[in-house]
């Protein structure tokens, strides 16, 4: 029977993310008691209503605590706002468009996908047999059974059911978009082509390179006119430059040589306790192994070591000190070769029955596996393979210790009990339990206190502007890195969320204050802001500039390269014919050209029965060149019926991708979580 407590704590985040809409309006219902009354930070907006910070916190909240309560890393962290910004979308963008479409989920359909009919990723997920991973139908019966008459068991079913409803008419509005993803004929001609066809040639290069700057020239006019032509190019995420000084916390030679003798003097001790179990409770930097590791796996000089009673170590190994010495050996085979039976934890009284029949001799154990066991096995007998002692959880290592071919052992382990048949041991080795010690290098305080000191002072000095910075900097190593709005880290910078807010929120000349991180301090100022949708003429201008006069020069190299032949083009340009081969279409590179798409294509559109012509001159990445393709190697490497079926899933696949981000894009969606998340 599935009980609440048991859908909160076992089916992952899914549920955490229906809980929260739940808990959403509650927390919102205390807007006033919570201090929110009139001041509630917005922290986004969505087709122009504003995202509060109190909505966005129960989301969080509520996603955070299902991924594993308050203990999370950077990363984990990051996702988890990225989820609850994903279910806001979700109820703000999403769900009223499916309205607007007409995309309902009927009470036929709903009734489908609770009996399994119709696959549901929500249902599957929340009302999975824990120890299959199939859905279960009877535990949404039971769910409903406890629900009735308990409020809150009530809600929580109404969140799941709603969420599978959007689940469905998400797949719905995705089968719409596919639906009109159409691969046409020319896609495939050009597919096959790319696949089957491989050419060979001469061609003649004449690179921009050979015509000097001065004999061409691009007004600013022209540039001006380019910008405005091409400015959907040009398109930014707006960011903020800053330069920083990034004071690294590492230890130093004397910190290094204290823990190395606090290494060695530890294992001293470590080596001649009595009571190992009672050493490692005590010692912080020491552990004690759950499993046992075969000898052989184990370093030459450590297993030597531990072969004769030794504690090996301690040695540098990386950046930590180790020791080990042997809590406990065992000589067990090294592989063992299984096949099993799993049964439901609750099915304590078949299970016994089933070891019972599988202990007898002759008994029939893949049948019995065949018959009884839930585990996917099932249809090969029950045949798990050969396992490594050495990867066994301690239950199955200890309930294997003495097992021999043949032998029929049952196991109460995790959601399930197992009945295990031994098919086959490998050769006796010696595995070891080990304790063992670790001393990372690290920083002392004092180290800590220093850099802290140092980066203190400077950011004392620097205050003031960007010449003051420079002027305090003047003797550091500084990066200078563009932050994009919306990010959560500075390039160069591991976890460096905070500078990101501190960049968002200042002007240029601004100087932080020290800004800790996981490996030391920085100290940062801004020194440009750029929340433009387009990059300004000034930043492209010089790119712009090059690409004309690439266009200008290929205009006087085609004046040279006159000819009937690739040898009169080579004269009269005062270049060379080379060759070319092995060119595909759907390669990138090309053996004797190089990387050069435009003629690339050019080669690519000639058909097999009309090589030998001289093609249009075609400007390149590098300069202008005249082809000719002598050659063109035709394989069945792929069919037109195998290319539609590929092109038909790139296509469907692409458009689901871009009706995504079209929705977002159309929502004209603000986030600024990165400022208070």
């Amino acid at each position: 029977m599935v009980s609440l407590n048991t859908l909160r704590t076992q089916f992952g985040v899914l549920l955490s993310v229906i809980i929260g809409g739940a808990l959403l309006a509650f927390i919102l219902s205390l807007k006033t008691e919570m201090g929110f009354s009139g001041n509630d930070p917005e922290v986004g907006e969505v087709n122009g209503d504003e995202v509060h910070y109190s909505e966005f916190l129960a989301a969080y909240e509520d996603v955070k605590t299902q991924m594993g309560g308050d203990n999370f890393d950077y990363d984990q962290s990051a996702q988890a706002v990225s989820m609850a910004w994903q279910s806001l979308l979700t109820d703000r963008v999403f769900v009223p468009g499916f309205d607007k479409l007409g995309l309902v989920v009927t009470p036929a359909e709903r009734k489908a996908m609770l009996s399994g009919e119709i696959a549901s990723g929500v249902y599957g997920s929340v009302f999975a047999d824990p120890r299959t991973g199939v859905y279960d139908v009877t535990a949404v019966t039971n769910f409903l059974a406890q629900a009735d008459g308990n409020p809150e068991m009530q809600r929580i079913w109404n969140l799941i059911d709603k969420q599978a409803r959007i689940e469905r008419a998400s797949n719905k509005y995705m089968d719409l978009v596919r639906g009109g993803a159409y691969a046409n004929a020319l896609t495939l001609n050009k597919g096959v082509v790319a696949e089957n066809n491989t050419y060979k040639g001469h061609f003649v290069a004449c690179k921009y390179n050979t015509v000097a700057d001065s004999l061409v020239t691009v007004s600013s006019r022209e540039i001006k006119k380019y910008y405005k032509a091409h400015k959907s190019q040009y398109k930014q995420t707006p960011y903020v430059t800053v330069n920083y000084a990034h004071f690294e916390i590492e230890p130093t030679d004397a910190d290094k040589k204290a823990i190395e003798e606090s290494a060695k003097s530890n294992t001293a001790v470590f080596a001649k306790s009595t009571d190992l179990k009672s050493y490692v409770r005590e010692e912080a930097h020491a552990s004690l192994a759950s499993t046992y590791v075969a000898a052989k796996s184990l370093a030459s000089d450590e297993a030597k070591a531990l072969r004769v009673g030794k504690t090996f170590g301690p040695e540098l190994q990386g950046d930590e000190w180790y020791a080990s010495r042997v809590f406990d050996t065992r000589n067990v085979p090294d592989s063992i070769e299984l096949q099993h039976i799993v049964i439901s934890y609750l099915d304590n009284e078949l299970a016994d029955s089933v070891y019972n029949v599988a202990s007898k001799k002759g008994a029939d154990f893949a049948a019995l596996a065949e018959k009884h066991s839930v585990a996917e096995t099932a249809a090969d007998g029950g045949k798990i393979g050969k396992i490594a002692y050495s990867t066994l959880a301690p239950e199955l290592a200890d309930a294997f210790v003495s097992a021999k071919k043949g032998a029929v052992v049952k196991v109460a382990f995790g959601n399930a009990i197992q009945i295990f048949k031994v098919l086959s041991t490998g050769p006796v080795t010696r595995h070891y339990r080990l304790a063992t010690l670790t001393y990372p290098v690290e920083a002392s305080q004092d180290t800590k206190r220093s850099v802290h000191k140092e980066a203190s002072l400077f950011a004392v000095n620097a205050k003031g502007s960007v010449e003051k910075f420079n002027e305090a900097a003047a003797s550091l190593s500084t990066s200078t890195m563009n932050v994009e709005r919306g990010s959560r880290n500075v390039p160069g910078l591991e976890n460096s969320l905070e500078v990101v807010r501190w960049a968002n929120d200042a002007k240029v000349g601004d100087v932080s204050d020290i800004i800790k991180l996981d490996d030391g301090y920085v100290v940062a100022v801004v020194t440009a802001v750029d929340d433009a949708e387009y990059k300004a003429l000034d930043k492209v201008s010089t790119q712009i500039k090059n690409k004309l006069l690439r266009e200008k020069k290929a205009v006087l190299l085609k004046e040279k390269m006159q000819g009937a032949t690739l040898e009169e083009i080579a004269a009269n340009a005062g270049s060379k014919v080379e060759e070319f081969s092995d060119a595909k279409s759907s390669a990138y590179y090309v053996k004797g050209l190089g990387v050069e798409p435009r003629v690339l294509g050019a080669i690519a559109s000639v058909p097999a029965d009309a090589t030998g012509a001289l093609l249009p001159l075609v400007e390149g990445n590098s300069g202008v060149y005249a082809v000719v393709v002598d050659e063109v190697k035709v394989e069945e490497n792929q069919a037109l019926d195998a290319e539609r079926v590929k092109a038909q899933a790139e296509a469907e696949s692409m458009a689901s991708r871009r009706a995504m981000w079209a929705v977002q894009d159309k929502a004209e969606v603000v986030d600024n979580t990165v400022s208070f998340f």
